[in-house]
């Protein structure tokens, strides 16, 4: 595996009686798609707002680029080059697919959304975001107000927002979220474009998905890793059709 991007080490998040991230050591190696899966419950989103900062663990260290970073705020990781998206989208439907993305850069430059009006004249902002779009496919659909753009292209231009912020990892937090097949197959493509160019955690419930990507796949369940590894030994694991997928099914 490549060098750590990020490295999390006996980290524990619980809620009252209900333990969330139960001791999770794992690595993501540089440019490495590193996906977790895990049923309902399993605590990944809890996770991956403990790697956001949106959530502080109880216990443990989060080291980014070697550098501890367990008890940064949100934008202070933003800055070292951690994005996130999130499972329900967080656009501004009243604006252009453009203008959404040149506010993403603005604000991970540090500036307050009252400067809307350089975002729609300056260059510094909008030639960064017309190049988030095309590296998502949405270039032809820059200036679309947002609220009349698909479901999908509204997962699409969240990732363009975050890669606009020229980022060293992606925390893609269920992606495929309500997508149809095409939709699906669309995103697979896009995020087989950024592999190798981007280190990403994926976490997704779509299994065909998960396959088709991920370098490494850890399966979570109630917060503990079970197990960690390539697809093939994922697939061939007892003990994650057993806790995840069922005695009988296959990966």
């Amino acid at each position: 595996m490549a060098e750590p991007m990020m490295e999390i080490r006996a980290l524990r998040k619980s809620f009252g009686g209900v333990v969330a991230t139960d001791d999770l050591t794992l690595d993501v190696g540089a440019g490495e798609l590193h996906a977790v899966i895990g049923p309902n419950g399993a605590g990944k989103t809890t996770l991956i707002s403990q790697l956001s900062g949106a959530l502080m663990p109880d216990s443990g260290t989060i080291r980014f680029d070697g550098r501890d970073i367990t008890r940064m705020p949100p934008y202070a990781r933003s800055r070292r080059g951690l994005a996130r998206s999130f499972q329900i989208t967080s656009i501004f439907p009243e604006f252009t697919a453009l203008d959404n993305v040149a506010l993403a850069v603005q604000a991970h430059d540090g500036h307050s959304f009252s400067f809307f009006r350089d975002v729609r004249r300056e260059a510094r902002l909008r030639d960064p975001a017309r190049a988030a779009l095309a590296r998502v496919g949405l270039e032809a659909r820059a200036e679309v107000t947002a609220r009349y753009m698909s479901h999908g292209e509204h997962r699409q231009l969240e990732i363009a927002m975050a890669l606009a912020t020229n980022p060293k990892m992606l925390l893609l937090d269920e992606p495929m979220a309500g997508m149809g097949p095409e939709e699906s197959g669309l995103m697979v493509d896009i995020l087989k474009g950024l592999k190798g160019e981007q280190t990403i955690l994926l976490i997704e419930h779509d299994m065909d998905a998960v396959f088709r990507l991920a370098d490494r796949i850890t399966v979570l369940v109630y917060g503990r890793a079970i197990a960690s590894g390539a697809p093939e030994e994922i697939r061939a694991s007892a003990e994650v059709r057993h806790a995840y997928l069922g005695e009988d099914e296959t990966v």
